[in-house]
């Protein structure tokens, strides 16, 4: 079981919650950023430029963590040009990936993107075999981000195919929009968050490219401790989501509405949770223990 922890990007909005939530579950925290010092969230902090491989080896060495975090990427493709954005996804990946190995470090969970499947930030709508998915559902990435995304799990698939020199474990963790309290009452609760108010708003095409899904800044950081405290061999895959979708409509009519040649698979409006998310994350249970609790309705 690991007792310290590195996380990169910590001074991020999702990096501050790991650090307090592995802080206060008595890991010892080192933040990895680049910028300004922040040790309000981590035990210790080392200033890191995640692009340069010497600089990520020297504050993996000087830190000694025996997990790494990586979560230090361009969170959006937004302000970045195209190569920057994916090179920020796929080198800053290697590096840690690399510099980890060489240094015995065991486990490394890495932040991929719900993204990768080719939605979020695509301009064109999200292309979907069947409802709802899981990781074996096939990915058409075409923007930078998303492709980054989906080569730093590559990577990690070749690492973890090295005999030596490489984690023993490694997790791409497919995250979906990470919310708060605040967030999730100003953008679902105080919204009109039903099909036809989802069609009237500005953000309908990225709600609609992204399932509707969403997970609680809590539930986030359990599933990343999970993937810390791992022990399996090798490189998985997994999907993240809360319980549910961010619509006040039932999945069974998204589905139908918005994806009409996916094959649905999921609950119909007679279930006990006819709202239930569009992402199977039964993986996340099953190789990690997780499941998600926690849902915008229980603000409403």
């Amino acid at each position: 079981m690991p007792e310290s922890v590195a996380v990169t990007g910590g001074n991020g909005r999702v990096g501050q919650h790991v650090l307090e939530h592995l802080t206060a579950a008595g890991y010892r925290t080192v933040n990895l950023s680049r910028g300004k010092r922040e040790e309000d969230h981590s035990d210790a902090y080392v200033r890191t430029d995640l692009l340069d491989a010497g600089e990520v080896y020297g504050a993996l060495a000087k830190s000694g963590p025996d997990a790494v975090v990586h979560l230090g990427m361009s969170p959006t493709p937004d302000h970045t040009p195209g190569y920057r954005t994916y090179e920020s996804n796929v080198m800053s990946s290697y590096h840690v990936l690399e510099a980890a190995g060489e240094l015995g470090v065991d486990t490394v969970a890495l932040a991929s993107s719900f993204s990768a499947i080719g939605g979020g930030f695509e301009p064109a709508p999200i292309t979907v075999d069947y409802l709802p998915i899981d990781e074996d559902h096939r990915l058409t990435p075409s923007n930078p981000y998303a492709m980054g995304k989906q080569a730093l799990e590559i990577t990690a698939d070749g690492f973890a195919r090295r005999s030596a020199d490489a984690p023993d474990t490694i997790t791409s963790l497919r995250l979906p929009w990470v919310v708060d309290d605040d967030l999730a009452r100003e953008t679902f609760v105080e919204a009109d968050r039903t099909l036809a108010g989802s069609r009237a708003s500005p953000h309908f095409h990225t709600q609609r490219n992204t399932l509707y899904a969403y997970v609680h800044t809590t539930d986030a950081v359990r599933l990343v401790e999970r993937a810390v405290a791992a022990s399996f061999d090798g490189h998985e895959r997994v999907w993240v989501s809360a319980p549910d979708t961010s619509a006040e409509t039932p999945s069974a009519e998204l589905a139908a509405e918005l994806y009409p040649d996916a094959d649905y698979r999921g609950p119909t409006a007679d279930d006990e949770n006819p709202y239930a998310t569009l992402i199977d994350t039964t993986k996340a249970e099953r190789l990690l223990g997780w499941e998600p609790t926690w849902s915008w309705r229980q603000l409403a």
